[in-house]
């Protein structure tokens, strides 16, 4: 049973399980920016243009229908998705990252010796790995 202990190890490590997460919330982002722009925004733009719905605009040539209003659709739900992705995901995660890689102020209690640059104390008058004489900080 060494194929079941592997599965269940596989199905157990945090990649999967964070991916499987991810995926979930993703579907729910797309539910929800979807039923926005088909519930509010369409219809705000099918009112100024005056058409009520863009997935009924076809036009036919040579018997074959092509139905430009679902690609119009379709496009406005990526343009709004990418949007969302955008500003809701992509803008504070990359704020959160350049505000991590701010590094620490440097240390003041220490400073390099000028002779052998070795780190000593600031109060220091000789260094202690070459025991030359330091100026004062």
């Amino acid at each position: 049973m060494k194929l079941a202990s592997d599965f269940k190890q596989f199905l157990l490590r945090g990649n999967f399980i964070d991916m499987a997460v991810a995926l979930v919330m993703a579907l729910a982002v797309f539910a929800v920016v979807t039923a926005l722009i088909e519930d509010l925004i369409t219809p705000i733009i099918a009112a100024i243009a005056g058409e009520p719905d863009f997935s009924a605009l076809t036009f036919e040539i040579n018997k074959s229908t092509f139905r430009y209003g679902d690609f119009i659709n379709a496009l406005i739900t990526f343009i709004f998705t990418a949007a969302a992705v955008f500003f809701f995901i992509v803008v504070p995660t990359n704020a959160l990252i350049a505000r991590s890689r701010t590094e620490p102020p440097a240390d003041p209690t220490t400073r390099k010796c000028p002779e052998c640059l070795s780190e000593i104390p600031v109060e220091a008058r000789r260094c202690s790995f070459c025991t030359s004489q330091v100026p004062p900080a």
